[in-house]
């Protein structure tokens, strides 16, 4: 492991005005999406897709690094070139999701836990040969009834700590992804009680089993009430709780935090980036790593068609653009339009 190579990888990953872009949906994930649009989801449709995206022009100005998933990775486009390779080119690292989603707990099957550590090891250091820079593995956290009990997130905290030491043992970065989820009809205090124990646990796991916090990126959730409460919010109150977790949780070591939309509209996830980063003196680079966020009005707009890939490439440029500005604080709603 070459802990200053890794290190310059974790900064290029959250350089500033620049995010990650979350194109790792699981097969099961990426049908849901393409059934929304009436698309089969067969693999020349997945690749069209996801190269729709990469090849974005102009896509290198704001994307600094992308997630893949292992049909991607390994993936040609329709050119013949491998997708790591047409990223590369950009200046976009490429990255992979390795673990194996989730099951229910033991002890507590309610609630889950995310599997994927049998042979982790032996799988990062195929996707390092494979051109891989980065990992993500996420880490599902449910409050059911306000309420989330401390062993579920010790299990999961200890995964994610096992996971990132394996990753950098590999020559990779890991994103550390503890998201406490927007399900349910919890208020923003529960979220934010939980977020604060979970990311406590969560680095004092990566502790103990020696992750080095130089290396990693943090993917967490915003401090956002549960989506089927009818608590109404702004997007600075959502901005001062989550920078108070932040700080609260987060080693000043830890290079980036980059958020997950986690639910939240387009507007919503920039909005709320946007509020973040007009505070002054963050210890941290402060950035998106979205998945829908960046994708919805894009897929829509494609509806699986070739005539309609310009349009579609627009559309995802523009919130991509739209949440570069958030991370350096300068997003307003008038661009929108």
């Amino acid at each position: 492991m070459n802990n200053s190579n890794l290190e310059n990888i974790a900064k290029l990953m959250v350089a500033p005005s620049k995010g990650i872009l979350a194109a790792d949906e699981s097969t099961g994930t990426i049908k849901k999406r393409l059934d929304s649009i009436g698309v089969d989801s067969n693999e020349k449709n997945r690749r069209t897709y996801r190269e729709m995206l990469f090849t974005a022009p102009e896509i290198e100005k704001y994307i600094s690094a992308v997630i893949l998933f292992d049909e991607t990775l390994r993936q040609d486009s329709s050119s013949g070139k491998k997708f790591t390779k047409i990223l590369e080119e950009k200046n976009i690292i490429p990255g992979i999701k390795v673990d194996k989603g989730t099951w229910p707990c033991p002890g507590f099957n309610e609630y889950p836990i995310t599997q994927g550590l049998d042979l982790l090891k032996q799988r990062c250091d195929e996707y390092y040969e494979l051109g891989a820079k980065f990992t993500k593995w996420r880490a599902v956290i449910k409050i059911i009834n306000s309420f989330t009990p401390n062993e579920v997130i010790e299990a999961n905290a200890l995964a994610l700590a096992l996971y990132a030491s394996t990753a950098q043992e590999s020559g990779l970065v890991p994103i550390v992804e503890p998201e406490v989820l927007m399900d349910g009809n919890h208020e923003i205090d529960t979220c934010q009680k939980v977020t604060e124990t979970t990311l406590r646990i969560v680095f004092d796991k990566l502790n103990q089993f020696n992750v080095n916090l130089n290396a990693i990126v943090l993917k967490p959730n915003m401090i956002v009430p549960g989506s089927d409460s009818d608590q109404d919010i702004n997007y600075s109150e959502v901005a001062d709780k989550t920078l108070y977790i932040l700080s609260a949780c987060v080693p000043k070591s830890v290079p980036g935090v980059a958020f997950l939309s986690g639910g939240q509209t387009e507007i919503q996830a920039t909005e709320n980036l946007n509020y973040m980063n007009q505070s002054t003196n963050l210890p941290w680079e402060v950035t998106f790593s979205y998945g829908r966020a960046l994708q919805q009005t894009a897929l829509n707009k494609w509806g699986g068609k070739d005539s309609n890939i310009l349009n579609s490439q627009k559309a995802f440029i523009h919130r991509a653009k739209m949440n570069s500005l958030a991370h350096e604080g300068k997003y307003i709603s008038d661009l929108e339009t």
